[in-house]
């Protein structure tokens, strides 16, 4: 059974624990073990376990190589736990897997989860200001409508071209836009391009969105210094001090700014660990609950960087502006500190990028409810974000721009002519996306086959040019495109039938020239006898 990549769509870490059970009761080998004098068939070592699962990791494109043996041995103790193995002796349920030489079987059946019934979120409409509704407490005569009438003579003075009577028209000045409704209309374009991103039908399955706070949005996007990093309101949110401190000092080995330099060796370890244990403290991931499955989903584009570098920006404009500007200092300092060739490694036995992505990860994703997978699911998510952290902590400039010139739509004064709807609202904008060479082939071929359809009827029916210049024409547009061809005319008698056969008739045969000609007399030599 070949491992294939878990696209995003709801359910996605149940759908990857299905797939990694199949995957290693399918590749896991079995073989005869003996133990206390006694012989047990198709078994395996806790060991042989570890070492298929590893390989079956970090082969598989859902999670990649940098899945660790420790994290491996995790796995194996939650097999354990659900039934997914037990040991020679039926027991299970327990997390007591370790890597060593105790003998495991697979039950009958290893149990598959079944997809949770969630129940449905509902599509949350964000309603655009409706310009023909008048505020309350106010009448129509009262919005300030300069109505013009103008006559060739006027609009000749005005713009030197006489065309005639113009028809009545008004200026219609658009309503003030209120900060509620330019938030309402940032939540709603941003989720229908995450939407879009992803390439889901709803977002329904994957986000709550009734739990977006469009507040939330606006204030990632404008409320930031030069760096980039957002700046609060509330500065009770901001991160202490001296954690902020111990960041920095990391994160600019051996340049300390606010630390003077370390006298003992070790220091830098003792710093990290004063880290980690701030942040293990936290009873909510940074990447929130709520918002769990939407990065799960986003894993499925890994093979698709740019793809899934947009739908993290997007995604991460959805947080509280607290969490983003944690996660933006967090994540910039375990970059930094993954590629410090300058700083003393700060474990004996594991490199300095693994502990940091094992260290932190729980602390930026985790679900609220266990999940099998969770963790090296976070491991993932947080290794893609050191790499590409610039762009994913940045504020999508193509989102911003499209956004910010609807809202300059909506505001604008407008020319509305008698008999013309020009309160239509313009509709968002729409996004363009990649697709498949397959897609784009078959796109081209129906997309050109109908004007090319419509030139074929024009040629046949047209009755200007002469049967010969016709049939000229048919032949080449025959030779050039076929399949259009073929179409319009299917068999040799469709075609027979634009050129039906004249039938010569012979002129009537006159009875004169039945006789034969006068001829004139010849006179002719006599024989004499």
């Amino acid at each position: 059974m070949e491992p294939g990549l878990v696209g995003p769509g709801p359910y996605r870490a149940t759908r990857l624990w299905n797939e990694i059970i199949e995957l290693f009761r399918a590749g896991m080998p079995l073989r005869k073990h003996r133990c206390r004098f006694k012989s047990y068939e198709r078994c395996f070592k806790a060991s042989e376990a570890v070492d298929c699962l590893h390989e079956l990791l970090g082969s598989n494109q859902n999670f990649g190589p940098e899945v660790t043996r420790d994290q491996t041995v995790k796995l194996l103790k939650k097999f354990l736990k659900n039934h997914v193995i037990e040991d020679i002796k039926g027991r299970w349920g327990k997390e007591d897997f370790e890597d060593d030489g105790h003998l495991y079987r697979f039950p009958p059946s290893s149990p598959l989860k079944s997809y949770p019934k969630k129940s449905s979120c509902g599509k949350e409409v964000i309603k655009f200001p409706d310009w023909n509704e008048p505020k309350a407490g106010t009448s129509q005569e009262h919005i300030p409508v300069k109505s013009i009438t103008m006559n060739s003579e006027m609009w000749y003075k005005r713009h030197s071209i006489a065309i005639g009577e113009v028809p009545a028209c008004k200026l219609v000045f658009r309503r003030v836009l209120t900060q509620t409704n330019i938030e309402e209309i940032w939540k709603s374009m941003t989720l229908s391009r995450l939407q879009k991103v992803l390439g889901l039908d709803s977002l329904d399955e994957v986000l709550d969105t009734k739990l977006v706070n469009s507040k939330h949005i606006v204030q990632n996007v404008y409320n930031v210094n030069k760096q980039g990093i957002v700046t609060l309101e509330d500065k009770s949110k901001e991160l202490p001090h001296w954690i902020l401190s111990a960041m920095k000092c990391l994160a600019n080995w051996p340049s300390c700014s606010d630390l003077k330099q370390p006298t003992y060796s070790g220091f830098e370890r003792d710093v990290f660990k004063t880290i980690v244990d701030y942040f293990g403290q936290m009873k909510e991931p940074l990447l929130t609950f709520h918002f769990f499955d939407i990065f799960v989903s986003v894993l499925g584009l890994l093979q698709k960087p740019s793809k899934a570098v947009e739908a993290l920006q997007i995604s991460c404009l959805l947080l509280p502006p607290e969490n983003r500007k944690t996660l933006q200092l967090l994540v910039r300092m375990m970059a930094r500190i993954s590629l410090n060739q300058d700083l003393p490694p700060l474990s004996e036995s594991v490199r300095t990028r693994t502990l940091v992505v094992q260290a932190f990860s729980r602390c930026i994703l985790c679900s609220k409810d266990e999940i099998d997978l969770d963790e090296l699911l976070a491991a993932k998510l947080v290794s893609f974000l050191m790499d590409n952290y610039q762009e994913i902590l940045n504020v999508p400039s193509a989102l911003k721009s499209s956004i910010e010139d609807h809202v300059v739509h909506l505001q604008r004064v407008q020319i509305k002519y008698t008999g013309a709807d020009s309160d239509t609202p313009l509709p968002p904008p729409s996004f363009c996306h990649q697709t498949s060479t397959e897609e784009f082939e078959y796109q081209r071929a129906t997309g050109s086959q109908e004007p090319l359809a419509a030139l074929l009827e024009e040629i046949v029916m047209n009755k200007e040019i002469s049967v010969r210049d016709k049939k000229k024409k048919l032949k080449q547009f025959q030779k050039s495109y076929p399949e259009v061809y073929r179409v319009r005319f299917p068999t040799p008698e469709t075609e027979a039938m634009l050129f039906p056969e004249k039938t010569k008739q012979k002129p009537p045969i006159l009875m004169w020239a039945l006789k034969k000609p006068f001829q004139p007399f010849h006179r002719t030599r006599s024989f004499r006898m």
